[in-house]
């Protein structure tokens, strides 16, 4: 009797482990992908988000367009019409007017309204004017260009020094200025 029971306690056993060894082999599968690591997975969704080659074109109510390029494009997680660019091009293509051309480094570009802001080695090229700095804050919307820090202006007859160059891109209208009163915008003769 006794040999009876450990025959039924032995088989028993042998159900419970072979139900075990089935229910492991199941799920050793979904074990498998679920053991990627937060991190691998936050790295593969983030890197996910940079556009290589960037284009942007658009046009205003005048025909007047803009296209920007750049060689890398971040898309700004919290504001998906924020793109951080690096390495930009832009050109302004004015009806009856000469093209405007822009340079930087970086930028951050809102496709929502087109505007622009470039940084670091900033360069604007006009006829033959070329105007360099560090910052431009470039609007469709306001129709106009604000370009400071360590602003150098250049032209055929002049080198101009000074803290904010402002330009209407419509009427071409163009204010240099100093941030404060008690200095004075430096100018140099190139003849």
């Amino acid at each position: 009797m006794v040999k009876k029971h450990i025959g039924k306690i032995i088989s028993i056993i042998l159900l419970f482990v072979i139900i075990l060894i089935v229910f492991n082999l199941k799920n050793f599968d979904k074990k498998d992908t679920s053991q990627i690591k937060p991190k691998q997975l936050e790295k593969e969704v983030y890197s996910s988000n940079k556009i290589k080659d960037v284009k942007y074109t658009t046009k205003d109510a005048d025909g007047n367009e803009y296209i920007i390029t750049a060689k890398e494009g971040e898309i700004d997680y919290s504001n998906t019409s924020i793109i951080y660019l690096t390495n930009i091009k832009a050109i302004i293509k004015l009806i009856n007017s000469d093209d405007i051309s822009i340079v930087s480094e970086y930028g951050k570009y809102n496709s929502g309204n087109f505007d622009t802001i470039f940084s670091k080695n900033v360069m604007i090229n006009y006829l033959d004017n070329k105007i360099t700095g560090e910052y431009l804050d470039f609007s469709l919307e306001r129709n106009s260009m604000l370009i400071s820090r360590k602003v150098v202006y250049t032209n055929l007859e002049n080198i101009l020094k000074a803290d904010a160059v402002e330009m209407n891109i419509k009427t071409k209208d163009t204010k240099i200025f100093m941030y404060e009163n008690q200095k004075k915008i430096n100018i140099k003769s190139i003849n």
